[in-house]
């Protein structure tokens, strides 16, 4: 697959506790120069790095990062707050103590109501798979697909786990063909990249996918 390929389907990622803004208007150049998909920065930098950007890239942030625990009202705040800053995608976390809860309805709902904060932004939800049973996957594949939001995203990279193969199979197999998927969390080499798009993902999470092709570059 030609890196330029992969490259364009990268959220190109630094969600560091200890990010500054140098470091994301680094991204950012990163980011315009090879030509990946987005930036995916913290919530706190959208209104300076959409100024900064000037158009060239998508802005994208998280929402109830990165535990899920937030209330429904705190998480569609930070999405109204992201929107009005300027963010062109959302990605959120599900809460995931309801859905082992079995409080499917509250999980659909909190996802419809983000949805509708976006205002017409794309909007990708973290279920977090580490966690989860394959029985919860599917699930929560079901709750995607039902509940108009554009991707069903694997991890955020900040717990046990992140992508793997299987977790992009099962997502494959079982969410409607009109959600996206994509892959994030410990995505470090061009070569699992393209195996990740192969299996079906349409985007990235990854802060290392740049770092490898310039290693390339080098060589």
């Amino acid at each position: 697959m030609d890196i330029k390929n992969i490259l364009s389907k990268c959220d190109h990622t630094l969600l560091s506790q200890t990010a500054t803004f140098d470091d994301i208007k680094a991204l950012i150049d990163d980011a315009v120069r090879y030509g990946t998909a987005s930036v995916c920065i913290p919530a706190c930098y959208v209104k300076r790095a959409k100024e900064y950007a000037g158009g060239k890239i998508a802005i994208c942030t998280v929402i109830g990062f990165p535990n899920g625990y937030s209330t429904t009202a705190a998480k569609c705040a930070e999405t109204k707050d992201a929107v009005e800053n300027g963010a062109d995608e959302i990605d959120m976390v599900i809460n995931i103590g309801m859905l082992k809860a079995g409080e499917y309805d509250f999980v659909l709902d909190e996802i419809k109501q983000i949805k509708a904060a976006c205002g017409g932004k794309l909007l990708k939800v973290i279920i977090e798979t580490c966690l989860l049973t394959d029985k919860e996957k599917i699930k929560m594949c079901n709750i995607v697909s039902e509940s108009g939001a554009d991707y069903i995203k694997t991890s955020t990279g900040f717990s046990k786990g992140g992508a793997t193969f299987d977790d992009i199979k099962l997502f494959r197999q079982y969410v409607d063909p009109k959600v996206k998927i994509k892959a994030a969390g410990g995505i470090s080499s061009l070569e699992d990249a393209e195996k990740f798009i192969e299996l079906g993902a349409s985007r990235l999470g990854t802060s290392r996918v740049v770092k490898a092709v310039k290693e390339r570059e080098k060589e």
